[in-house]
């Protein structure tokens, strides 16, 4: 999965898991052991990794210009979701 440049998946489904969107973009993390268990390493609102079932998400593959962008929104929401004490 990893060639280097940051990863990001659209949530799809969120079948026992409610802590996941669909239809949300995800940044995910480069984890060879549980691709071939069929599992992604996504990064939530809350600036932690965990794992789901690959089936879960679509990769995509962004423009470079992009991702510094939703790199900063992520950590925006992820500064803003600690100081509400919703993490």
């Amino acid at each position: 999965m990893d060639n280097g440049t940051i990863q990001f998946a659209i949530g799809t489904r969120n079948d026992d898991c409610e802590d996941l969107e669909p239809l949300k973009i995800y940044q995910t993390l480069p984890d060879d052991s549980a691709a071939k268990e069929d599992y992604i390493r996504v990064i939530d609102e809350s600036g932690e990794d965990y794992l789901y079932p690959e089936s879960y998400f679509i990769t995509i593959n962004l423009p470079q210009v992009i991702e510094p962008t939703l790199l900063a929104v992520s950590n925006r929401l992820i500064k803003r979701n600690q100081r509400r004490g919703l993490l």
